[in-house]
């Protein structure tokens, strides 16, 4: 399907809001509602437990998984859904630690999400003090990658600016110094063409509340490389990663294939919005989604550029550099923000400067970029930012 105005009806957006936060949290499908009632009525009400086997809520994380693995390059049957971003990240890093025994060093670049390099710094603690974490600048990642490095792990997508990492060059670059890969497509999976499979990657992770619409604290999803899927071990065994989890033998066995990389008992509720929101995303190509949202972003620099001198852009110019967001660096940039979002263009703030805009044509169109360029440079051109009430720090930016 290329007809995005079809699709756009498929969202339950408010009625005078233009949504450019999709990037962050994506609006609900119209559908989610009536898929989650019937889960909870129908499946839990009427089945209780039989509905681990009546309804397939086993099966759901495997297949669910491969709907994404779609949208990522990724070979069927090696995507599999459950558990939060974090813990996803430290089962991809510890596993992929394993795999390359004899080195101790992890590099990733200071544009990677915080949390990512959080996780690491706890799990690399952990395992001793000869572990270390290198960060450098998001430019000078190919330069560090040497043959003393265990893994590479990155962000494709920098969540404040949009940036994009190579991941086809500089996956390539890694296995030539025998360094394993783990990329978060955290800002990838629905904003852009992933291709797992075609650039060798080794493990990827991800969520499913921005671009996938599953809704708060939706589901993380995890991707093994078939060539490492069976040698993996995953550093939090969980019980549904056991090779049979209702033997409840009190040694560890790892399942199957991408199965071992289950931890916990998956949100069974959460995983029915994530269906309702697929059943829109089995309906188009990546390459179409791709194709359109350079358009709209790149309508959208062209449009704050023309009429608001303030804001300085933050993002590549070059759209096939960029993820499908488009940021703006302005010294005020939260206060206005908050004015933006009060006249109803929703966007978000990355501390210190940048107010951020995501684009996802599946429902923001022509009309919508335009409008939005309309708001903001009235917000910017009269001041409208300069209130006391819009320079007051909520506890989400």
């Amino acid at each position: 399907m290329t007809d995005f105005a079809a699709t756009k009806a498929m969202f339950d957006l408010p009625e005078g809001m233009i949504y450019l936060d999709g990037n962050s949290l994506g609006p609900l499908p119209k559908t989610a509602k009536a898929r989650v009632a019937s889960m909870i009525e129908n499946e839990w009400g009427q089945m209780l437990i039989t509905g681990w086997n009546k309804a397939g809520w086993m099966q759901q994380p495997l297949s669910i998984g491969d709907r994404i693995g779609r949208l990522i390059g990724a070979e069927p049957g090696h995507v599999v859904m459950g558990d939060t971003l974090s813990i996803k990240v430290y089962q991809a890093v510890a596993s992929a630690l394993e795999l390359n025994p004899t080195r101790r060093v992890v590099l990733s670049d200071n544009g990677n999400f915080p949390s990512d390099l959080y996780i690491v710094q706890g799990l690399l603690k952990s395992l001793g003090a000869d572990f270390e974490l290198r960060v450098v600048d998001p430019e000078d990642v190919a330069a560090h990658i040497t043959e003393d490095l265990a893994v590479l792990m990155l962000t494709e997508v920098d969540y404040r600016t949009g940036r994009m990492h190579d991941m086809k060059a500089l996956t390539e670059l890694a296995h030539a110094k025998g360094v394993m890969t783990v990329w978060d497509l955290a800002h990838s999976a629905g904003a852009v063409p992933v291709d797992l499979a075609g650039c060798q990657a080794d493990f990827a992770v991800g969520c499913s509340y921005k671009y996938l619409n599953s809704g708060p604290g939706g589901p993380a999803f995890i991707y093994v490389a078939p060539r490492h899927v069976d040698a993996a071990r995953p550093a939090l065994s969980g019980w549904l990663g056991h090779e049979a989890p209702f033997a409840f033998d009190l040694d560890y066995r790892p399942g199957t294939g991408i199965e071992r990389m289950r931890v916990g008992t998956p949100p069974m509720i959460q995983l029915a919005a994530l269906d309702a929101s697929m059943e829109i995303w089995d309906q188009v190509e990546m390459a179409d989604v791709r194709a359109k949202s350079i358009a709209l972003c790149d309508r959208f620099i062209a449009g704050i550029e023309a009429s608001c001198p303030e804001l300085t852009l933050a993002s590549p110019r070059d759209g096939t550099t960029r993820g499908s967001q488009v940021s703006f660096a302005f010294e005020e940039g939260y206060a206005a923000m908050q004015a933006v979002i009060a006249r109803g263009v929703i966007g978000d703030f990355r501390a210190p400067d940048i107010m951020r805009f995501g684009f996802t044509p599946l429902y923001i169109d022509d009309a919508d970029v335009d409008g939005a360029v309309a708001i903001i440079a009235d917000v910017m051109n009269n001041r409208l930012w300069d209130r006391p009430e819009y320079k007051i720090r909520a506890a989400v930016t």
